[in-house]
């Protein structure tokens, strides 16, 4: 609804401009004023749009009131009005930016003629501000977009170099030289808690969001440099450990991975922060790696973290056979060492533990193996562990069994009829009913390329197709194929096709 104040200090010429307003353009809102003074009170409640302003005015002048109208609200517009077609007087007036002038008394349809155009004017410039808000609220979509895909793509070592360097441009956090992941430990259908999660860990300016898979929200933190390692995470921790105190929920559990200096390390980081989560039970609700006690008094707990970390990539490559021997040798070390098999069953059951938190974020098992009993000797412990891996390696391959061969074709079939549109692994899994980082695995090992470069493709070729219509303007095609800031879409162009956008169009036009 469009705001007009008008403001004389004649009753008879108010009420005479206002009846020729609201005669002509019944939709708008008209308010009054008899004075400068006046008027700049009522802008900051009335928000007018478009103010009518007389110059001769006793106390303050028209065009002191404009001025300190301007002062605090720039995009009002003005129109002056005076008895005095004075060129000091439109001089000043066009120094203070006012969209018109005009002499009293004015013919009706002069007044209506010159409002018409202001008022197209405003219009205009309301859709354009109207459009700008709504290709900034898809920018922020995508980059929420892009932001959780980064961290997906990070911490499963499925990233491609030069799509992460154009990803990263996008996002607000830069990201510094050491960091390390965080791992949210959630109860189940926890979904309402991610939104304030986010905004939470944006509110730092230190970190990047991943996607919630199951119970497990990853979080990739930048080591700010007037902060230790340890004081920025334990405060972290602390400030999302809050929101579960507003939502009454003592679940929560969070474990921090050690810090590293490449991005090529952060899977690292995510794997010990997972593992740093085996214990819920402890009072701080957070807990550093390298705090995690060894289950085995006396076993050498370097070796026992190194031979962790090789078992998350046994399981989440599949190496089954691998994951059978790395069984056997730990039993055979456990015997060896005289460990009493009471402790020798937790070590164990520690594997599948971690086996079971990889194999569901893949979405290929849900529960987590357990004993049946308490082991009476070594022979028994190694026929119960050879039963249970059986069970987990027979719900993975079932699993597997499920997805079909053309799995991989319907995930690039709903990329490339829907790459104009911000889709995310999340989006696809939806759609297809495979876990987010299952395709982005998949996609990797079958394609040899993550699927945002295979998206980045689908676009470009769109792109290319449409530059041939000469109707078309770069900015439009920008959208069509979906992308929010033309400037990057130039960079990915280029990077891609080795020439600019409108050098493309050149050669395509030549």
């Amino acid at each position: 609804m469009t705001k007009i104040l008008i403001v004389d200090d004649e009753q008879i010429e108010r009420d005479g401009l206002q009846l020729i307003i609201e005669r002509n353009f019944p939709s708008i809102v008209v308010k009054q004023a008899k004075n400068g003074r006046i008027a700049t009170e009522i802008v900051d409640e009335f928000q007018p749009d478009l103010v009518f302003m007389d110059i001769q005015m006793p106390g303050m002048t028209g065009l002191e009131a404009i001025e300190a109208i301007k002062y605090k609200n720039s995009q009002i517009k003005f129109i002056m009005a005076t008895a005095f077609a004075s060129f000091e007087y439109a001089r000043l007036a066009m120094k203070l930016g006012v969209e018109d002038y005009i002499v009293k008394p004015a013919k009706a349809s002069e007044i209506v003629d010159i409002l018409g155009k202001v008022l197209s004017k405003i219009e205009a410039e309301k859709e354009l501000v109207k459009r700008s808000k709504h290709q900034q609220y898809a920018l922020q979509k995508a980059k929420s977009i892009f932001e959780t895909d980064i961290v997906t793509q990070l911490i499963f070592d499925h990233v491609h170099e030069v799509q992460l360097e154009e990803l990263v441009e996008l996002l607000d956090i830069q990201a510094t030289k050491e960091k390390y992941v965080m791992n949210l430990i959630l109860p189940l259908g926890s979904e309402a808690y991610y939104s304030a999660i986010r905004e939470k860990v944006r509110q730092t300016k230190s970190g990047w969001v991943g996607a919630l898979y199951g119970r497990q929200l990853p979080i990739i933190v930048f080591l700010k440099p007037d902060q230790s390692f340890r004081s920025q995470a334990t405060l972290l921790a602390r400030e999302i450990l809050k929101i579960a105190k507003t939502y009454e929920d003592c679940e929560w559990f969070i474990g921090i991975g050690n810090l590293y200096s490449s991005l090529e390390q952060i899977k690292q980081s995510y794997q010990e922060s997972l593992i740093a989560t085996r214990d819920t039970t402890i009072p701080a609700k957070f807990r550093f790696y390298d705090d995690v006690p060894p289950l085995v008094p006396g076993f050498d707990e370097n070796l026992s973290k190194k031979n962790e970390q090789q078992f998350f990539n046994f399981v989440r490559n599949g190496q089954w056979d691998e994951i059978g021997n790395s069984f056997v040798d730990i039993i055979e070390t456990l015997e060896k060492e005289s460990t009493p098999l009471f402790q020798a069953q937790q070590r164990v059951m520690e594997l599948f533990w971690i086996a079971s938190q990889v194999l569901s974020e893949m979405g290929a098992i849900q529960d987590i193996p357990v004993y049946s009993l308490q082991a009476t000797d070594y022979r028994q412990l190694r026929a119960e562990t050879s039963h249970l891996l059986d069970r987990v390696r027979t719900s993975y391959e079932e699993y597997h069994a499920e997805l079909g061969t053309d799995s991989i074709q319907l995930i690039k079939k709903y990329i490339i009829e829907h790459a104009h549109k911000d889709i995310s692994l999340d989006t696809i899994g939806k759609e297809v009913g495979l876990s987010p980082i299952y395709i982005s695995k998949i996609f990797k090992e079958q394609l040899g390329i993550n699927y945002i470069h295979f998206l980045t493709e689908c676009r470009i070729e769109k792109a290319k197709k449409l530059m041939r219509d000469p109707e078309k303007s770069l900015k439009e095609i920008t959208y069509e194929v979906g992308y929010h800031d033309p400037n990057y879409f130039s960079k990915v162009f280029r990077r891609m096709c080795n020439v600019t956008p409108t050098e493309y169009r050149k050669q395509l036009i030549g």
